[in-house]
């Protein structure tokens, strides 16, 4: 008995077999058969970076703007209605992208929604920023004017980073997304 091989076992089924059959890790096998592919690509890319920072900074826009009595102007209820909208379809879209739904929803024309969204967006931040910027009155509201001038500069920034995006996503669907050096020129 002494030439026996200590390390040997004698089981017959892997362990974690028997761990999840005497209720040691009931999860594992629930996780092992859900699957959910994330596009690591898209979130190393531009388009992906500038969708985060519409993101972040949206959710701030509509923050300060929250944080005021944005009752008082008419104007302010139009840009709540558009910060809190676009931020909502944007993280719905980034959700979307990142889960790969495009390889599932096969009928819908990705890279021209995407383009035709961000140019939307563009259009409707610009108005609402525009209308931010318009009314922000240092002696009218002298509480709230650090609130709405900094709501401001965050959606002009917001407008500039869904501008990138929708030059991208123009890029994208025009098909022309590649660099000068991957290019060729037919002769």
């Amino acid at each position: 008995m002494a030439d026996f091989p200590s390390k040997v076992t004698t089981e017959t089924s892997s362990p974690q077999s028997q761990s999840s059959q005497q209720g040691g890790n009931s999860l594992r096998g629930l996780a092992a058969s859900v699957t959910i592919q994330m596009d690591m690509s898209f979130i190393r890319s531009i388009p992906a970076i500038l969708m985060v920072v519409e993101i972040i900074l949206g959710l701030l826009h509509w923050a300060l703007i929250a944080s005021a009595r944005y009752e008082l102007v008419p104007a302010y209820g139009w840009v709540m209605f558009v910060a809190v909208t676009l931020w909502i379809l944007t993280t719905i879209l980034f959700f979307m992208i990142l889960f790969g739904s495009q390889r599932k929803l096969t009928a819908v024309p990705w890279p021209l929604t995407v383009m035709l969204y961000q140019g939307i967006a563009t259009v409707l931040y610009l108005t609402a920023f525009l209308a931010n910027a318009a009314s922000v009155d240092p002696f009218r509201f002298t509480i709230y004017y650090g609130y709405m001038a900094a709501a401001a500069f965050f959606g002009a920034v917001v407008t500039l980073a869904y501008g990138a995006s929708a030059f991208f996503s123009y890029l994208d669907w025009k098909g022309d997304g590649g660099n000068a050096a991957t290019t060729t020129v037919p002769t």
